[in-house]
């Protein structure tokens, strides 16, 4: 199973829980933990998978009200390194649709070395007139990750999302694969720590919540200011523009793997730095599990 290390975001982007994340298990690693690029040069596989998780993450931020969800995923990885994958995501409180949101994606992996490695993504995902999610104006994303592989596994990713608005994040991060042991000769239980820092511009913050005001207003809900006391409009517009920290971020998942298929669960912690407009110093906490079949 691949351990996350160090992530720094160098080049374009793209909800699961995450988010950065946008779907569950979409990064260079396939579902199931193993190498995604070794794993190719042996065959072409087939990955379906199912997470629930009690928020919806984007960098460590989250919307006002908490957005709790299932999503369901395929990701078909051809033994070239190229792979498309589909996930339908399920909001618990949605009472309109059945079906909240679909990502689409595809993308390229490939080794530059033994121990480095790239992958190029494009993904699109399609969301309903006011989608609670925060990162619902910026339905497209460009991704680009380059990774080290030694005793830790190091990223650097950068990703570029664009739709109403456009933002750019960069992600660092450094973690390690501890190996817990096994029940029997064909299982292991892993547990990898990780630890990730994210910068970005927000201007998706500003449309969410002109949406969200909007989308109250329609339903006759008055609330109080959504990011608490404002001060000018041009203030917050430069916080939003601006290129700068937004969250601090520990994942802890623990997964129990066998040849076909892996069960995780993962506990997120992300303290926002004190330029983030979601709420600034606030710590917030994610929970997800998921199950992961592999063909």
């Amino acid at each position: 199973m691949k351990l996350i290390i160090l992530l720094i975001s160098a080049g374009l982007w793209s909800l699961h829980c995450s988010g950065q994340t946008d779907s569950p298990g979409s990064n260079t690693t396939d579902s199931l933990g193993t190498d995604a690029t070794d794993s190719a040069a042996e065959k072409s596989t087939l990955t379906l998978g199912a997470t629930y998780c009690n928020n919806a993450d984007y960098y460590g931020q989250k919307a006002v009200e908490n957005i709790p969800y299932f999503a369901a995923s395929a990701t078909y990885r051809f033994r070239s390194g190229i792979y498309f994958s589909g996930l339908a995501y399920r909001l618990l409180k949605d009472s309109i649709n059945i079906v909240s949101a679909e990502n689409l994606r595809g993308g390229f992996d490939f080794k530059i070395s033994k121990r480095v490695s790239v992958d190029i993504s494009y993904s699109h995902t399609f969301y309903p007139s006011y989608s609670p999610l925060l990162q619902a104006s910026n339905p497209d994303n460009i991704s680009a990750t380059l990774t080290y592989e030694n005793f830790l596994s190091s990223k650097l990713t950068g990703d570029y999302a664009f739709g109403k608005t456009t933002d750019f994040f960069v992600t660092a991060g450094t973690g390690k694969q501890i190996n817990l042991g096994h029940f029997t000769q064909k299982d292991i239980i892993t547990i990898t720590p990780a630890l990730a820092v994210t910068a970005g511009t927000q201007r998706f913050y500003q449309t969410y919540l002109i949406e969200k005001k909007l989308q109250d207003s329609l339903l006759g809900i008055i609330l109080p200011p959504l990011t608490g006391p404002q001060t000018t409009e041009v203030s917050q517009t430069v916080t939003t523009t601006q290129f700068s920290l937004l969250s601090y971020n520990l994942n802890i998942p623990l997964a129990y793997n066998r040849a076909g298929y892996m069960i995780e669960i993962n506990y997120q912690l992300s303290l926002l730095s004190n330029k983030a407009a979601s709420g600034p110093g606030q710590l917030n906490s994610f929970f997800s599990a998921s199950f992961y079949y592999q063909f």
